[in-house]
């Protein structure tokens, strides 16, 4: 485990800058790949070449027939997955780290210039969005390519189980010749593990486009429902036309009520006054 040191602290430094399921993936690749192909793989391989066995004694057949059998190694096949895998979010950490730092720089000249850190906190906290949400989604696409091309490539290479026995007919071997394998089914096993966690990694990182994606669209939509209703506020002009309409009508039935009411006071005035006048006219 000495070996992946160095790589499991790069990597352990993206988790404080990855999604949850971004950390969920960070733990399958710790636990169940590199911590599984270190502490029990490399044993089970350990004695891949030296047990196996062709019923010959022809120099060179056996070498040939490993070859054949085992165009590359289980165990350096895996190295190579997890290595290739691993790239992609090494280079989405160097892009946040370059963000940070330049964020850093800013906000110690925040009062000269007046601009506002738009990636991270005061903590170094970084929000995913902008260049930095393309260099996320980048990365997610590049680690689904690789692991798709690593498990199809496993199955063209040596399919995924192990048979105990293997013909062989290449030159320098005199006939076709049966050559053997060690714990077939022990390394059967581990090749069937490694596969699930490579689908389970793939469907960790399909799941995490679309959390992405969906996190974006809810975001946008939420700003533009709230830009609504301060416009609305702050300008009434902008509102619903079918909505002041309805408010002019009802402005405008009640100015005619109000209308009708005063006609009618002022015609029930000119009717006492009448009444007033006549009645002084017959005293006098």
């Amino acid at each position: 485990m000495g070996d992946w040191g160095f790589l499991s602290k790069l990597l352990d430094k993206v988790q404080a800058h990855s999604t949850v399921i971004g950390k969920i993936w960070m733990s399958v690749l710790f636990i169940f790949r590199i911590l599984v192909l270190g502490a029990g793989a490399e044993s089970v391989w350990g004695d891949e070449q030296s047990g196996f066995i062709c019923n010959t004694q022809q120099p060179g057949c056996e070498n040939v027939c490993y070859d054949r059998t085992f165009p590359i190694s289980h165990i350096r096949f895996w190295v190579m997955q997890i290595i290739f895998v691993s790239t992609p979010t090494l280079l989405y950490l160097g892009h946040a780290m370059h963000i940070i730092h330049r964020e850093n720089k800013l906000r110690q000249h925040l009062s000269e210039n007046g601009k506002s850190p738009k990636y991270s906190d005061d903590k170094g906290k970084i929000k995913i969005k902008g260049s930095l949400l393309g260099s996320y989604l980048t990365q997610l696409f590049f680690k689904i390519v690789f692991e798709l091309a690593f498990i199809v490539g496993q199955y063209y290479l040596y399919g995924f189980i192990m048979v105990p026995m293997f013909p062989c007919s290449r030159k320098p071997c005199p006939f076709t010749v049966e050559c053997y394998m060690s714990r077939p089914t022990e390394k059967t096993i581990f090749i069937i593990f490694m596969l699930v966690v490579a689908c389970v990694s793939l469907a960790l990182n399909v799941v995490e486009v679309f959390y992405l994606i969906c996190t974006r669209v809810k975001c946008r939509s939420n700003k533009r429902q709230t830009n609504r209703q301060v416009t609305s506020a702050e300008n009434p002009a902008s509102l619903n036309p079918e909505w002041r309409s309805g408010e002019n009508a009802q402005q405008q039935n009640a100015m005619n009520l109000q209308f009708e009411s005063g006609q009618t006071q002022s015609l029930g005035g000119s009717l006492d006054g009448a009444k007033e006048e006549k009645r002084l006219l017959a005293e006098h």
